[in-house]
């Protein structure tokens, strides 16, 4: 119940109760399946410190690699959001970039792209765009529109179009963000009409409870002066995190070389 009512909350926008059911879940069932919607909806809430700090946290022991993936574009797009953008393109730097039969692939390639972009290297990321647009026939993520606005190709479209590409570009959903897709919770995330009062009871005052201690928890953490925006990550940090998530979570080997041998070891595949 609480997580098919954080997910649908989710779903709707609705950041603060998405992450006050959702840890609620996590505390009850000591599962972190869901670390990425929870940062994902920090960085919805203009909190991206609060997004790496969970990338940073988690128990790596507890996430399969897709939810590890997941987390590590959250993280990589919350250090975009801090304008750490050379931070944001060496945490995506994983061998999990050559993959072509997963899932979250197309998603990690489009997020690898996005970020390379940030940084100025135009055909670098022309390159993943193309190989994220490669494994996303249902448009998953819009990577064939952004390949070919790199190619000078304009597309065309009303003001109501234009809007709605602006707004899934850069909020919650876009490259960096979980996407809002059914198979996240294994079944319908609508909450159960036959609810009964003193279920209901019970989780509005939990859900008090937690968000106090939520914030409470966040201030002990922080501090005042504590700002991540602040605290620019060096290449072989950033490195070393996504190195967590792949020995920890992934089972991959390290990602050695960078950049370089990922497209090296990606080149065989396209």
């Amino acid at each position: 119940m609480r997580e098919a009512v954080g997910l649908a909350a989710y779903h709707a926008g609705e950041w603060q109760t998405a992450i006050a059911e959702l840890r609620t879940y996590h505390r009850m069932t000591g599962s972190q399946s869901h670390l990425a919607v929870l940062a994902d909806c920090e960085r919805a809430l203009g909190r991206p410190e609060r997004a790496i700090d969970l990338f940073r946290g988690a128990d790596r022991a507890k996430l399969d690699k897709a939810a590890a993936i997941e987390l590590l574009i959250v993280a990589a797009g919350a250090r975009g959001d801090l304008g750490q953008k050379d931070a944001a393109v060496a945490m995506l730097q994983v061998p999990e970039l050559t993959s072509d039969s997963e899932p979250w692939a197309a998603r990690l390639r489009y997020a690898y792209a996005d970020a390379l972009l940030a940084v100025g290297r135009r055909e670098e990321a022309r390159e993943w765009f193309s190989r994220a647009a490669e494994l996303d026939p249902e448009g998953e993520t819009d990577a064939a529109e952004r390949l070919l606005e790199l190619e000078g190709v304009v597309i065309e479209g009303d003001d109501e179009d234009e809007e709605l590409a602006v707004e899934e570009t850069t909020g919650p959903g876009a490259p960096g963000a979980v996407p809002a897709r059914p198979d996240l919770t294994g079944g319908d995330t609508e909450p159960d009409d036959e609810t009964d009062s003193d279920d209901e009871d019970d989780r509005a005052d939990d859900e008090d409870d937690g968000d106090a201690r939520y914030h409470d928890e966040d201030d002990a953490r922080y501090g005042e002066g504590d700002d991540l925006a602040e605290d620019e990550l060096t290449d072989d940090e950033a490195r070393g995190l996504a190195d967590d998530v792949r020995s920890g979570a992934t089972g991959s080997a390290e990602a050695a070389g960078g950049e370089e041998a990922a497209r090296e070891s990606g080149s065989d595949g396209r």
